[in-house]
């Protein structure tokens, strides 16, 4: 496939293929009126095992049903070399070449058009039922009323595909005694949405899925804050904004990220094409062109004027995703210290396995807990990555550094602490080593707790440690440092070939997992035991204020 889309369809447009498009999509996928929804209820069956559900799909070049599930579409497809068929749900075109859903602007455009022409015979079905309803209200019991109500929305094409809600006689006496009251149910799933894999675009539809469940970027672009200042078709903040009302906006139809990923491709140019690409450099490359899309849009502080931040820009992604890690150089003659703070978005750490010599810290026995994670003999934590990352590193006799107390260069020491956590907090476990003599996946297992408390590697903390008054600060700091688990992407398979999914946290205890266009319920043990790539947390104290 080329970046303008899948090159079979050219095989498709001959002759009249725009009318005979259409005819399908007005008679069997978009219907409009009342008698195209019966004919399509009447003949859209799989022509070889007469079912109506499993995936039905309709071949482009002939009259044919099959269904996607148990293949049937796909033996029609082989026989008769027939290369594209249509989602007679979604309206989706699949090409059995590719082996995906493809993309055509020309096909998109009449299905546009065709859904807009339902819509509108949907809506005028709908008005003139309201006209009868109002004739009803009169005459009719409330019993009476819910059902003629329920009918009239069928025959509009408004909720056919939902049943009907009949509540029972312990409801209507609740809905009596509390008429103002509205019960919200833990296992509501508005914000979850399945996205089309375009041609390997896990790698972008599992970072989506980790930014649509960040809460204070779901409540920026939610509250429509964003002021653009460029052009909107090539804003990726305006399109995001957009991807927002598309997750919660109740639809349950998997979502077709192509302008997203178009313009990933437009500002992002080393992560254009069909080839499969790493989803922490997407994450990173997101972050860079939301930042630099979004400047205009400042945090102001109570009085309302711009926060002064000299660190970084007051943008909706350095507000939530930046942080400072403090590099500490001391010198091995006069034990100066050298400081610099710099901005991160993500804390890439080395894992057991790989090419750089790895220090191992669980402790010892048979089964400890740090910091929420149960070590086992010869296990590796989050926390021992962590600890690792924030170790004092002697630089030796080739990394000279020329000390300012000592005005010659002189062997030192480095550490890095955190000087300020970010509201989310990203931590990327090396899995892929690239060398000149290596290339290949570490899939060393490290566990990773729901809960981290990130105050041990706090530049704050070991400022405590040296001063003897750790125990003080840890009281002190603990719950400002406490973050909790919302989303984990994942990687299977090998360097050249895999994919990512993603698991996503919904409410406190509720996990779902997301693969492309599939979203599954998960358990909290479904989490913990999978690999991990990329870990999201985020700050406690935000969450439950």
């Amino acid at each position: 496939m080329s970046p303008a889309g899948c090159s079979h369809v050219n095989g498709y447009k001959v002759d009249n293929w725009k009318q005979n498009l259409r005819v399908i999509y007005q008679c069997f996928v978009w219907s409009g009126t009342a008698e195209t929804r019966r004919r399509k209820a009447k003949s859209c069956i799989c022509h070889m095992c007469g079912a109506h559900l499993n995936r039905l799909h309709s071949c482009l070049y002939c009259v044919f049903f099959g269904c996607f599930t148990k293949k049937h579409i796909h033996e029609h497809a082989k026989n008769k070399r027939h290369n594209l068929a249509i989602d007679l749900l979604y309206g989706g075109i699949y090409c059995f070449v590719c082996q995906d859903y493809i993309y055509d602007k020309d096909m998109e455009q009449i299905a546009k058009e065709e859904q807009r022409k339902a819509w509108k015979l949907q809506g005028i079905a709908f008005c003139f039922s309201v006209r009868q309803l109002t004739q009803l209200l009169k005459q009719c019991c409330l019993t009476s009323l819910r059902r003629h109500i329920c009918v009239f929305f069928a025959s509009a094409g408004i909720g056919e595909k939902y049943t009907t809600w009949e509540p029972t006689k312990r409801e209507l006496e609740l809905l009596r005694h509390n008429p103002k009251r509205r019960k919200i149910t833990t296992n509501c799933t508005i914000g979850l949405r399945g996205l089309i894999n375009l041609g390997n675009t896990c790698f972008m539809n599992c970072i989506v899925q980790a930014l649509t469940h960040t809460p204070l970027l779901r409540d920026f672009f939610l509250s429509d804050r964003h002021k653009c200042e460029m052009q909107s078709n090539s804003c990726l903040v305006c399109e995001m904004s957009q991807l927002f009302q598309e997750f919660y906006s109740g639809h349950r139809s998997p979502h077709i990220p192509f302008r997203l990923l178009h313009l990933v491709w437009t500002h992002a140019r080393h992560l254009a094409g069909y080839e499969q690409q790493d989803a922490h450099e997407f994450l990173i490359a997101a972050l860079d062109v939301l930042h630099r899309h979004c400047k205009g849009d400042t945090i102001r502080d109570d009085n309302g004027k711009k926060a002064n931040n000299p660190n970084h820009c007051n943008c909706i992604i350095d507000q939530i995703f930046t942080g400072g890690l403090q590099s500490d150089v001391t010198c091995q003659v006069c034990h100066g210290v050298s400081t610099t703070i710099d901005p991160f978005w993500d804390i890439s750490l080395d894992l057991p396995g790989s090419s750089t010599p790895f220090w191992p810290l669980s402790p010892g026995g048979d089964g400890s807990t740090v910091n929420g994670e149960s070590h086992l003999s010869g296990s590796t934590t989050l926390t021992d990555c962590l600890r690792r990352f924030t170790r004092p590193e002697h630089l030796g006799s080739s990394a000279k550094i020329k000390c300012g107390g000592c005005h010659s260069y002189q062997e030192s020491t480095k550490q890095l602490t955190m000087k300020k956590l970010p509201i989310v907090a990203c931590f990327h476990l090396k899995r892929f080593e690239h060398s000149a003599k290596l290339r290949r996946k570490i899939t060393t297992y490290v566990s990773f707790p729901l809960e981290l408390d990130m105050t041990p590697f706090m530049a704050s903390s070991k400022e405590s440690r040296m001063n003897g008054q750790y125990q003080q600060t840890v009281d002190v700091l603990n719950n400002d440092n406490k973050y909790s688990l919302f989303a984990v992407v994942n990687h299977q398979g090998t360097l050249e070939s895999g994919h990512y999914t993603s698991f996503i946290r919904q409410h406190k205890d509720q996990w779902f997992k997301c693969d492309d266009a599939i979203i599954t319920k998960a358990s909290i043990k479904d989490v913990l035991d999978s690999e991990g790539y990329l870990l999201f947390y985020h700050k406690q104290f935000l969450e439950y204020e």
